[in-house]
């Protein structure tokens, strides 16, 4: 072999091998990205069905339920618009109460019931996450355009 076809094959190989990187990369930051959802863009179908998301809003007042288990929790997220019925198995926040501010991370069923593996809780009194504090806005400037037409 000819050191010029010697050269142009290890060019080659090297760039096969950085699209070989590229493309693994980009296929693991695809998979573990999670998009944020608010109740009422669940219910209008706007959220996957085959991979996790994150939907945020409150939790509705008189909507936690804790399974005998003592592990296993029900309640509601809200955006005042809609709500979604949740399911986590785990050990909630502190801060996690109703009618406060709640993100969580999971996949919703067929039966509609959105199965949580992660949630997370406002911090203090003033704080909501930012994704559950504008799908509440978003969701009540739409209740307030249905109202006034």
């Amino acid at each position: 072999m000819k050191p010029r076809h010697k050269k142009l094959l290890a060019i080659g190989l090297a760039l096969a091998g950085i699209g070989l990187i590229v493309a693994l990369v980009l296929n693991a930051f695809r998979s573990n990205l999670v998009f944020f959802y608010s109740p009422s863009q669940v219910v209008a179908g706007e959220a996957p069905t085959e991979r996790a998301f994150r939907i945020g809003g409150l939790v509705k007042e008189g909507s936690i339920r804790r399974e005998a288990d003592g592990l296993t929790v029900r309640f509601v997220v809200t955006d005042t618009a809609q709500s979604i019925p949740t399911v986590y198995t785990g050990i909630l926040p502190d801060l996690f109460k109703e009618g406060k501010g709640v993100v969580a991370e999971g996949r919703l069923g067929a039966d509609g019931v959105f199965a949580a593996s992660q949630v997370l809780a406002k911090h203090d009194e003033n704080y909501m996450p930012p994704e559950a504090a504008h799908a509440i806005e978003q969701a009540q400037k739409a209740q307030e355009t249905v109202v006034s037409q």
